[in-house]
C-alpha cells in the first residue's frame, strides 16, 4: 500500500478546523505511517498538542526554541525525512508567510528546507479565501510545484455559506496517496476503469439495473491512481464519493458506458472493466410513467445490449470481471477466450462476505496465457493491488515483443 512506512509530516495551523487535523493524523497512523506533526502557536490554541500525542504516540513539534527537543535542529531533521509534507488546514496567515518564505516557525523552517512533495488544504472565511491576495499566494505556491486541495463548500464558522471548508479526511487521504504515488509503477500509464450496474430505463421512474455497489470498480481506479496511473473512471451512479486526482465519467445506460469507453480508450494502456452491465434492456422505454393497470401480469420485452468488451479493442491490456453463482472458473474461461480477453477476475458471489455491496472480495486471477492465481477473501483494495500486479505483467510483456 502507499502509506505504509512512510513519514508525514503534518503541519497545523491556527483555524477552527483543526480538530480534523486530529482525526487526519489518526487515519494516517492507521494506514502505517509515521506521523511527526508541527503545530503553530495560534493552533495550539484550538487542540491540545496532547490531543495528537495521543493519536501519534509521538512528540509534538513547534517551539522553535525548545531545549528539550529530540531533536538537535528539529526543522532539518523533520525535513530530511520527510516522505511528505500536509499542511491542513491552512491558514490565509501561514498560505502568506509560507508564499513569502518566510522561516520563523518550525513549520516555516521546515517547508524551506525540505525537497519533499508538499501538500496544502486551506481553511478559512469565504471572503478570505476569495481576496485576491490569499488568490496570489496559493497561484505562487501551486507554481511551486505544490498540490492544493479544497477548500470545500459549505456552512463555515462565521455562519456564512461559501467556499473555505476544510475537506474531509477521506478526500485528504486520496490526495496524500496520489502525491506519494506519482512516480509509481504505473507513473505515465492511463488506466480507463468502468464501476457500478448499469441502469436501463423501463420510464421515467423504473428501470432494471442489478446489485453492484461500484466498490470494486472504485478501488481498482484508486489502486491505480496510487501507483502513479492516470485514471479515468466511468462509473453509473453510486453511494460513494468521487476518488481524489481521478477523472470521473458519469453514465447510466449501457450504450452510455459504450460510448464512453470507446472515447476514453483512445490513449489508454488498460481497460478494465469492473462495471455491472446489464445484458438486456427494455426494447420500447416510455416516455411517460406507466400506470399501473387491473392485469396481474405485466410483460416486459427485452433486447440484448452491446457487448462493451466484445466490441471496444485495440492496443492496451483489457480485463474483465465474471461474477458467477455456478460453475465459476468454467464460466470465467469461456468469457475469458470468447472475447479474447487478456486476464479475467473471476469470483463466486455466493461466497459469504464476497461479491456485491461489501468491502471484501474472493477471486481467481485468470489470463490467457493459462496462468491462474486463486486469492483468499480480502478487503476490495488489497485485490484491486493484485489485480493491478497482473496487469503490469502483462504490459511488460507486451513492451518486450
Amino acid at each position: 500500500m502507499t502509506l505504509a512506512g512512510k513519514n508525514v509530516v503534518l503541519g497545523v495551523t491556527g483555524s477552527i478546523a483543526a480538530f480534523k487535523a486530529v482525526a487526519l493524523a489518526s487515519e494516517l497512523v492507521r494506514a502505517r505511517t509515521l506521523v511527526d506533526v508541527i503545530m503553530t502557536a495560534s493552533a495550539r490554541q484550538f487542540v491540545a498538542p496532547l490531543s495528537f500525542q495521543a493519536v501519534t504516540h509521538r512528540s509534538i513539534f513547534g517551539d522553535v526554541f525548545a531545549a528539550n527537543s529530540e531533536l538537535n535542529i528539529e526543522h532539518v531533521e523533520l525535513a530530511e525525512r520527510a516522505d511528505i509534507v500536509v499542511i491542513a488546514p491552512a491558514t490565509a496567515n501561514t498560505i502568506a508567510k509560507l508564499a513569502a518564505g518566510m522561516a520563523d516557525d518550525v513549520l516555516g523552517c521546515t517547508v524551506l528546507a525540505t525537497d519533499a512533495p508538499i501538500l496544502l488544504a486551506p481553511a478559512m472565511d469565504a471572503h478570505m479565501f476569495d481576496n485576491p491576495a490569499t488568490q496570489e499566494n496559493v497561484a505562487r505556491l501551486r507554481a511551486r510545484g505544490w498540490e492544493v486541495v479544497g477548500p470545500a463548500a459549505g456552512r463555515l464558522a462565521s455562519g456564512l455559506v461559501g467556499v473555505g471548508r476544510l475537506v474531509e479526511v477521506e478526500e485528504l487521504m486520496g490526495a496524500i496517496r496520489a502525491l506519494l504515488g506519482r512516480s509509481g509503477d504505473l507513473a505515465g500509464r492511463s488506466v480507463v476503469v468502468t464501476a457500478g450496474g448499469t441502469q436501463e430505463p423501463i420510464d421515467p421512474v423504473r428501470y432494471i439495473s442489478n446489485r453492484s455497489s461500484g466498490k470494486m470498480g472504485y478501488a481498482v481506479a484508486e489502486a491505480a491512481r496510487d501507483r502513479g496511473a492516470q485514471v479515468t473512471l466511468i462509473s453509473t451512479p453510486t453511494a460513494l464519493p468521487a476518488p481524489f486526482g481521478v477523472q470521473v465519467v458519469y453514465v447510466n445506460t449501457a450504450e452510455q458506458m459504450l460510448a464512453a469507453v470507446r472515447d476514453a480508450v483512445q490513449e489508454a494502456d488498460a481497460l478494465i472493466m469492473a462495471a455491472a452491465v446489464a445484458d438486456y434492456r427494455p426494447a420500447r422505454p416510455s416516455a411517460e410513467k406507466i400506470k399501473k393497470a387491473d392485469a396481474d401480469v405485466w410483460q416486459l420485452e427485452l433486447v440484448k445490449n452491446p457487448d462493451i468488451l466484445a466490441q471496444v479493442r485495440g492496443d492496451f491490456v483489457r480485463v474483465g470481471f465474471a461474477a458467477e453463482s455456478q460453475h465459476l472458473l468454467e464460466n470465467a474461461l469461456a468469457k475469458l477466450h470468447a472475447k479474447q480477453l487478456d486476464l479475467i477476475v473471476a469470483n463466486d458471489i455466493s461466497t459469504p462476505g464476497s461479491g456485491f455491496a461489501v468491502d471484501d472480495n474472493q477471486a481467481v486471477l485468470l489470463d490467457a496465457q493459462g496462468e491462474r492465481l486463486a486469492l483468499p477473501l480480502m478487503a476490495k483494495r488489497e485485490l484491486a493491488d493484485q489485480i493491478l500486479n497482473k496487469v503490469i505483467k502483462l504490459l511488460g510483456q507486451r513492451r518486450a515483443k
